[in-house]
């Protein structure tokens, strides 16, 4: 299974949908909350090409955006492949 990285911002509801999927699919990641951590800001701005709405999702070393994308990738059935599950 890749590594799945998450950085995510308080109150977001787009993370807690992404991260609501992953879980189904019983996906486990490690997540960054930039509320706590506003020091890894500047991370994930450099990994993900200067993007900074949250969520910003990683798997393995595929940036694959935001909770749209990661959505998008399950309805066109990508999302396990990507997973290797």
């Amino acid at each position: 299974m890749s590594k799945v990285l998450i950085y995510t911002g308080p109150s977001c509801p787009f993370c807690v949908a992404a991260k609501s999927l992953l879980k189904s699919k019983n996906v486990s990641f490690d997540e960054i909350n930039l509320g706590e951590n506003p020091s890894k800001m500047d991370e994930m701005l450099k990994k993900s090409g200067g993007r900074r709405t949250v969520p910003q999702i990683f798997i393995g070393d595929t940036h694959v955006g935001g909770n749209d994308d990661l959505q998008a990738l399950e309805r066109e059935g990508k999302l396990n492949k990507l997973l290797n599950i």
